[in-house]
């Protein structure tokens, strides 16, 4: 049921080195996953209390989802509406699609092409090879399926419902930036927004292989339905922390566009998935994207960045990842040298 991870990447594990007698041996890359100081918990907030609270609670939850999302680029919200009964379902579907054989997965055409993908097909080297699969799937790829599958209901439940609880936080952070909280209504538009799956299996080289490489996500936030196994990580004052799983929560980013439309303000944090030994583990993702013509302008007397459109900054993505085997971002629209 797995990805062919071992075929794929045998050679990456070694590389080859010929001795005076024309014998080839093998020996291992020596690349290792850097350690970890502390696991921590993000920030905790109740979005309840948007919508419940009295003047003064939405205040302070406001001004809490702006401080995270300054400080850390990363935090959790409870009571956000969508219920357990529509995570959990998406939870099985997920686990039930992914159980399916690779030849099935690899060529299924519930959705789009290549909307299923795994692993790193193009890494060059242990550093840019990522041991996972997904299905990512575009929010029109999800509301126009006919099938009305038990996967295709799940998902689209979680979408719609993430949908709206990511047009609230981006609301919030744009009101805190006394910006314009329509932006999104306006930009950010279904056929550019999308869900991802995600499984990870278990790896036999833990230290030497990411579950999902280091990187930045391309969009304006997104909001993250995990399981408990852990693995996510984060950079939090210049040194990597592990993320503390919990039940009740979700996990909100902040994304490369949001960070540039708030000149820097709301950070875009690297993060990265780290595999396990012997346990496989999952998560959903909701990405919050804007139309591919929507100009991100950057804020300010001062602008860290200069105005670019969502296809622009997609483009030079896929660019710098095909040339050089990552991703740049947001340092390639700079106004400054870097």
């Amino acid at each position: 049921m797995d990805p062919p991870f071992n075929d794929m990447y045998n050679t990456l594990f070694y590389k080859q080195i010929t001795n005076t007698d024309s014998n080839v041996l093998e020996v291992p890359f020596s690349f290792s996953v850097t350690a970890v100081v502390e696991e921590v918990e993000l920030p905790v907030i109740d979005v309840s209390l948007l919508m419940d609270g009295a003047k003064k609670g939405r205040e302070k939850c406001k001004e809490e989802i702006a401080r995270a999302s300054r400080e850390w680029g990363f935090f959790q919200v409870i009571d956000h509406g969508i219920s357990m009964d529509v995570l959990e379902k998406m939870r099985q579907e997920q686990i039930r699609v992914f159980r399916e054989p690779f030849d099935k997965k690899s060529t299924s055409d519930t959705f789009s092409a290549g909307s299923y993908r795994w692993g790193t097909p193009s890494a060059t080297c242990l550093q840019q090879l990522s041991w996972s699969e997904a299905f990512h799937v575009p929010m029109t790829d999800i509301s126009d399926n006919k099938d009305f599958t038990s996967l295709s209901s799940a998902m689209e439940r979680f979408a719609s419902e993430s949908e709206a609880l990511a047009h609230t936080l981006a609301g919030v952070l744009a009101e805190k930036l006394e910006r314009k909280s329509n932006f999104f209504k306006e930009n950010c538009v279904r056929n550019t927004c999308y869900v991802r799956m995600n499984r990870y299996p278990p790896c036999p080289k833990p230290s030497e292989v990411y579950g999902l490489m280091p990187h930045t996500d391309s969009d304006f936030l997104t909001i993250l339905y995990q399981d408990q196994v852990g693995g996510l990580q984060l950079i939090k004052d210049n040194r990597w922390v592990a993320v503390k799983p919990n039940p009740r929560a979700l996990i909100i980013n902040i994304g490369d566009l949001f960070q540039a439309w708030s000149n820097g303000m709301y950070k875009s944090v690297e993060h990265r998935v780290m595999t396990n030994p012997t346990v496989e583990r999952f998560s959903t993702a909701y990405f919050l994207c804007p139309s591919y013509d929507a100009v991100i302008e950057c804020s300010g007397d001062c602008p860290s960045y200069r105005n670019f459109s969502f296809r622009e900054f997609r483009q030079q993505v896929q660019d710098d990842v095909k040339k050089l085997g990552y991703k740049v971002g947001l340092p390639r629209f700079s106004n400054h040298l870097y």
